[in-house]
């Protein structure tokens, strides 16, 4: 009787064995262990397919039982061989084929070609250009309600920093042979000033009150040669100053023009010197004491056109010890722009004597538009004007000023004119400044030097007249309101001297000055400035000339108290 079969598992199909492979032995493999030629035994071809199962990445073996590439097999009397995978066949067969399978292409095409999907692209693109053009038109009314920038004037290089005189070279390098080629060393210090030209000599060649024997365009063999003035003008420029060359002819004598009657050799003896100095770079050219020239106004108009005929970029300046507002004005008006007036105005007793307000204003307003200059005198010393104790208080004033501010070497350090030794080759007036380096600039027979009183000393020194000087220039160079801001006075009460400088959307600054001997409480009125140079109630401090307050402290402009001979400089932000 046939063995019952055995009960059929409802979740388990034994799949019919694949029939067996054969396998070909390489040559010097060993005979099988049952001696067959060649054929694998069968137990070994099951064995050998479940060890590739086996080997197979989990994700890798077959996991659907339609696939036929797993089964469940039952080997010798129902026992499962290692690395049998039983599968268990879904009770709904059409679920397990129903997979997704995504959309093909024509499928995508139709749906994205019906009705609803064309209204939703449709929806979305014109919203998109809504969103630009309305953003488009903002950008629009932003630009169009923006203010407006002011137009820059036209700026040369002597409407953006300080000039700097040095009249004598061996002043200026006592012990150092004072020569134009020991000029070259100092090129550094005069661009931590960060001033814009040097102004030079007188450096030619003078035979005292010898017209004939004057010559301009010859450099006094005491000072060097040709070649090394070419080479103080290279290294110059390098720095980026510029070099104006003091060609005042009789610059030994007692008449700085000789006498009246030889006015037309000298007159044609400039007219040489000036192409000639032209020719060889120089950027500019200064004459002093225009005063005792007969017919000034008609020979500085037509130096000033020899001048310009080369480049706009050169400079004419012309000296005057006048501090009379109307023979000013006579030089002022019958030349262009193009020249400076350096003057005396600002050491006129008057300005002691009066309030600086009033003198201040009415030069300002008498040579507008013209650009102007800032000096106390066409070639002397600050503290051969005013005491010490306003030295920074007339620095402030001139770097604040509208106009080109001029200085005398040694100014930045508060020289004292002292009397040059005999052994100077040069015949110099009696009393020039002689530079303090160090403490050792002097001769000997002038006695020890404080070293406060030098270069060296007041170099790191905060608060010091050199700090003070090399922060109002920096300020002055970079500050478009100081530049070529508008200028408004600001009554503050007696003894105070305030205006403000602004220039369109810029940084504005309130300049207060106290030139008196007394505390003084400011008192601003603010009822007379325009609406662009209005003041806010607090402002922050730039600078004070007096020690005691700090740099970047924000002050109440009302009832602000000021320190005897102190300035500030206090700035504020532009407010649309």
């Amino acid at each position: 009787m046939d063995p019952a079969p055995p009960e059929s598992s409802a979740d388990v199909v034994s799949a019919p064995r694949p029939p067996p492979v054969e396998l070909t032995r390489p040559a010097d493999q060993c005979p099988s262990a049952g001696g067959d030629s060649g054929t694998m035994s069968h137990d070994a071809e099951v064995d050998l397919k479940e060890v590739e199962l086996n080997e197979l990445e989990p994700e890798k073996q077959p996991m659907n039982a339609a696939s036929g590439a797993a089964v469940a097999m039952a080997v010798s009397g129902g026992a499962e061989k290692n690395g049998l995978v039983k599968i268990k066949v879904a009770d709904d067969e059409e679920t397990a084929a129903a997979k997704f399978t995504g959309l093909s292409k024509e499928e995508l095409l139709k749906v994205a070609g019906s009705p609803g999907w064309v209204r939703t692209r449709w929806a979305l693109l014109v919203l998109f250009w809504l969103g630009w053009l309305g953003m488009l038109a903002g950008a629009v009314v932003i630009i169009v309600q923006a203010p407006r920038c002011r137009e820059l004037p036209i700026q040369r290089w002597w409407h953006k920093g300080a000039l700097y005189r040095i009249a004598d070279i061996q002043a200026f390098l006592p012990g150092e042979g004072g020569k134009l080629a020991d000029l070259k060393g100092h090129l550094n210090y005069l661009s931590s000033l960060k001033v814009k030209g040097i102004v030079l000599g007188p450096i030619h060649n003078n035979l005292k009150d010898d017209v004939l024997g004057t010559n301009l365009g010859q450099i006094d063999p005491a000072l060097g040669s040709k070649e090394d003035f070419d080479s103080l003008l290279q290294s110059a420029k390098k720095k980026s100053i510029r070099v104006i060359l003091d060609l005042t002819p009789n610059y030994r004598g007692q008449n700085s023009w000789f006498l009246p009657t030889e006015v037309n050799v000298v007159t044609t003896k400039m007219k040489r010197a000036l192409e000639f100095w032209l020719q060889s770079g120089v950027d500019g050219f200064q004459v002093r004491n225009v005063e005792n020239l007969t017919d000034a106004s008609l020979f500085l108009t037509e130096w000033q056109n020899i001048t310009q005929s080369v480049s706009e970029e050169r400079l004419l300046i012309a000296g005057t010890d006048s501090s009379n507002l109307q023979e000013i004005l006579e030089l002022l008006n019958s030349t262009s722009d193009a020249m400076l007036l350096t003057s005396s105005y600002l050491a006129s007793p008057k300005f002691a004597k009066e309030h600086p307000t009033q003198l201040v204003t009415q030069y300002v307003n008498a040579t507008s538009p013209r650009w102007c200059s800032w000096t106390l005198s066409q070639a002397g010393l600050l503290t051969s004007f005013v005491p010490a104790s306003l030295l920074q208080l007339y620095q402030l004033l001139l770097f604040t000023l509208p106009g080109t501010p001029v200085f005398t070497s040694g100014d930045e350090i508060g020289l004292q004119a002292a009397a040059l030794p005999d052994r100077v080759l040069l015949a110099v007036p009696v009393c020039v400044p002689v530079m303090l380096w160090n403490e050792s600039s002097l001769p000997s027979t002038f006695g020890l030097v404080n070293v406060s009183m030098t270069v060296k000393g007041q170099d790191s020194v905060p608060g010091s007249f050199l700090s003070v000087f090399r922060k109002l220039s920096d300020k002055r160079v970079k500050e478009r309101s100081l530049l070529h801001g508008d200028f408004y006075t600001v009554s503050s009460g007696p003894g105070l001297f305030s205006y403000v400088r602004h220039w369109d959307q810029n940084q504005r600054f309130l300049v207060m000055l106290n030139f008196g001997d007394q505390d003084v409480t400011a008192k601003l009125e603010t009822s007379g400035l325009p609406a662009s140079a209005s003041l806010p109630a607090k402002a922050e401090l730039v600078l004070s000339t007096q020690p005691g307050r700090k740099g970047g402290t924000s002050l109440a402009l009302q009832q602000l108290s000021l320190k005897p001979h102190e300035g500030l400089l206090l700035g504020y932000p532009y407010v649309a």
